[in-house]
């Protein structure tokens, strides 16, 4: 067998496990320093085509003279004789660098962000093979950089969503504890608006597990049949009187050729239920006093059923729709907490949608009429895809 096959097969398949960043950096600084290069190194050079990691060669110059198959697909087919600098910005590569020129031995790391994307995040090593050159591994941490942001973004909103209410709170009962001849009106009224901060805070965590549910199940096919008629009619009856207090009317209207068919899904009945509650629910607190809700079934030309829930309300800006089940976005922030809403229902509604591998469509006229439409395979149609997306058959 060829002696650089066998090392490569020594590498990868027996003597050493699957490489992690840091085992990676280390076997190519012992096998780059064993042979002066890049190029050179037989098991480091074939790795290199069959990384999803950037790896490049450069000179003293900073010119690119070698570069494996995932730095062209990053950085673009041209590399060869480009310098670094044209591809990536980074504050700290020369300085880093020229740190190493000096010390051989040290491996140096560095951000950096692509020079046509600066939204993409880069974490650099850099290591000395000898006075004219230098390796170069790049890795994206662009994922890991936003999942962190959104991590972040999710305990700011959390944390603020919960001040508001327990500051209330806390003020209301000082001012109680600290006035005994309170008048009854007035202790009255600050009772009934704890008792709806209290309730307001309650939601929020409600949703909050509702959500955290729904993400970590969202990869788990449904197994049970879901009767849409029966969980629409449902869901329209629990939300009847409180229409009625304010005027509206909630109208159900099946617009399918064969009325008389009945409609399953493959899908989880309170998962189901929670959707078009949301939805319903959403579509009488932003509508207009004494208009129509109007729930309306279809079939499409695909084979799939369609269920719109439409409002006559103040409608949704063009420039919102995208982010609107994002968690915590609101279109109008002071309107929606005024309205009892938590920030987290449309992101339950998308996730429950996702995980029964369903569509969410969201259009809006201002003035004129909203329209939340929900798409889902049949039963049986479900089924092929579920098959696929999952690698085996579910009953």
């Amino acid at each position: 067998m060829n002696e650089k096959f066998k090392n490569f097969e020594n590498v990868v398949f027996f003597k050493k496990p699957l490489f992690t960043g840091i085992s990676m950096t280390n076997f190519i600084k012992k096998e780059i320093i064993k042979n002066q290069s890049i190029s050179d190194t037989n098991a480091v050079f074939l790795l290199g085509n069959i990384m999803d990691d950037p790896l490049m060669e450069i000179d003293r110059d900073q010119y690119i003279t070698i570069a494996n198959p995932a730095a062209k697909r990053l950085l673009g087919n041209s590399l060869i004789g480009s310098s670094i600098y044209e591809r990536v910005i980074s504050d700290e590569l020369e300085e880093k660098l020229q740190s190493c020129f000096e010390k051989k031995d040290k491996i140096g790391e560095f951000t950096a962000t692509l020079k046509n994307n600066e939204y993409h995040q880069l974490t650099g090593r850099l290591m000395i093979i000898n006075d004219q050159k230098a390796a170069i591994l790049l890795m994206d941490m662009t994922l890991q950089h936003n999942l962190e942001k959104m991590r972040r973004d999710f305990i700011a909103n959390v944390s603020h969503e919960l001040k508001s209410p327990l500051t209330s709170l806390i003020g209301f009962v000082e001012t109680l504890q600290n006035t005994p001849d309170i008048p009854k009106n007035t202790s009255v009224r600050f009772l009934k608006i704890m008792e709806e901060e209290s309730k307001r805070m309650s939601r929020l965590i409600d949703d909050l597990m509702s959500l955290s549910k729904v993400e970590v199940d969202e990869h788990i096919v449904p197994t049970g049949k879901v009767f849409i008629k029966k969980v629409l009619t449902s869901a329209i009856a629990s939300l009847n009187d409180r229409a009625q207090r304010t005027g509206h009317k909630i109208k159900f209207l099946d617009e399918r050729k064969n009325i008389a068919e009945e409609l399953v899904i493959r899908g989880e009945v309170d998962e189901i239920t929670e959707v078009f509650h949301n939805l319903i629910d959403n579509a009488l607190k932003y509508s207009h006093p004494a208009s129509t809700i109007t729930v309306k079934i279809r079939n499409t030309e695909t084979g799939k059923i369609t269920i719109d829930i439409c409002n006559q309300g103040d409608g949704i800006e063009e420039r919102h729709i995208p982010r609107l089940t994002e968690r915590f976005y609101r279109a109008d922030k002071g309107r929606s907490r005024l309205k009892g809403g938590t920030g987290l229902g449309l992101a339950i509604v998308k996730h429950i949608t996702n995980k029964h591998r369903g569509q969410l469509i969201i259009k809006s006229v201002p003035e004129k009429e909203t329209v939340f439409r929900i798409i889902m395979p049949y039963y049986d149609t479900a089924l092929p895809s579920l098959i696929k997306i999952n690698g085996r058959e579910r009953p």
